[in-house]
């Protein structure tokens, strides 16, 4: 008895020892699963997606008028009188996310609803549970005004005597409050979608509730497209976004120097049970974000001021301008690594071509 109590006892102790390597080894497959993850675009769950401190400053120059509500004009907006707003633009949507809520990685196409607001899309890494494979959801993210919000949106109201060219000056980008960048700033897009002209004296009311979307024509007047993007810092990307454009994309580029990153934007949400990878073009899904919806495209140097780059065409009279500003998902610099951080938008308006 004693001995074949001893030959169960063994066979206990062998089959607990597979059991224990068995285990193991599952440890091993998960937290590779999780460490292969760390170079993917968008951010994982795990990261800490939040960028703090953010700044936007939209300024105008020679004769060119700004307003937050199409009402009181000057020549610099901040974010005071962006979310200050609607105390007299009842319907003001200005969404812009305070130093202490979070900012996430979203996607557009350039696509917008019948309420004139694009179509973001807010996205996130997950594992597939079966296979292991990493791969893309996404959720549509609509703006409401207020302090909090994955992406930045506002309205301005541009005003002009008589017809005139605008561009963007050279003080005119995307720059990190950090004092060491991890490469939020190279992700960074803005948009401006064009809403209208109306003549000067016209109903504040009115041209606040100019709006472009699906069930209305676009107004082009004098030619102005409807939604632009500005891709920024496009020459310029971290070690680990390097490695993120080759291990995800199959791109290989250098940290400086390298030329403009073609990518897909999101343009439908993604459900998990889709196993869409991330750096998939399924026409369901993606779209190729290109000229002429991608008008502009900077290098880190940012606009020469010896030639600012034109963005509106406006009619005399106040024009409605949506703005959005955000950090795009689908840039091969929207990593892990880049998460965190502070950044500071700056928009300057001008008739005249260059300084």
């Amino acid at each position: 008895l004693v001995i074949d109590g001893t030959v169960r006892y063994l066979h206990l102790v062998k089959k607990n020892r597979r059991r224990a390597i068995l285990i193991a080894f599952l440890l091993m497959l998960v937290v590779g699963v999780v460490l292969g993850t760390g170079t993917y675009a968008w951010f994982t769950a795990n990261k800490t997606v939040t960028v703090d401190d953010i700044t936007v400053n939209v300024a105008t120059s020679n004769g060119l008028q700004i307003s937050a509500d199409a009402i009181t004009f000057k020549t610099l907006l901040s974010n005071e009188d962006l979310t200050g707003a609607h105390n007299t633009y009842t319907n003001a949507k200005n969404q812009i996310p305070s130093n202490t809520a979070q900012m996430v990685p979203v996607s557009t196409v350039g696509t917008f609803d019948n309420a004139g607001l694009l179509n973001m899309y807010r996205g996130e890494i997950v594992g597939n549970e079966s296979t292991g494979a990493n791969i893309l959801t996404t959720s549509k993210s609509t703006e409401a005004n207020g302090t909090t919000g994955d992406f930045i949106a506002f309205d301005i109201f541009l005003q002009v005597t008589q017809a005139s060219a605008v561009y963007l000056t050279s003080n005119s980008g995307v720059e990190t409050s950090m004092a060491t960048s991890n490469g939020i700033e190279n992700a960074a897009r803005i948009a401006f979608v064009f809403q209208g002209t109306r003549a000067t004296g016209t109903a504040a009311s009115t041209i606040q509730n100019l709006v472009t979307n699906a069930a209305s024509p676009t107004d082009t007047t004098a030619g102005n497209q409807t939604v632009k993007i500005w891709e920024l810092n496009n020459d310029v990307h971290t070690a680990a976004a390097v490695t993120n454009a080759a291990t995800v994309y199959n791109i290989n580029t250098t940290q400086t120097g390298g030329s403009q990153i073609p990518y897909y934007g999101v343009k439908a949400a993604i459900a998990e049970s889709n196993n869409i990878p991330v750096a998939s073009t399924n026409s369901t899904y993606f779209s190729s974000v290109a000229s002429p919806l991608l008008f502009l495209s900077t290098p880190a140097s940012g606009i020469p001021s010896s030639a600012y780059a034109q963005v509106f065409n406006l009619q005399a009279g106040i024009s409605k301008i949506r703005v959005y500003m955000w950090v795009e998902g689908q840039d091969v610099d929207c990593e892990n690594n880049a998460s965190g951080g502070g950044l500071t938008y700056n928009l300057q308006f001008s008739t005249l071509e260059r300084a």
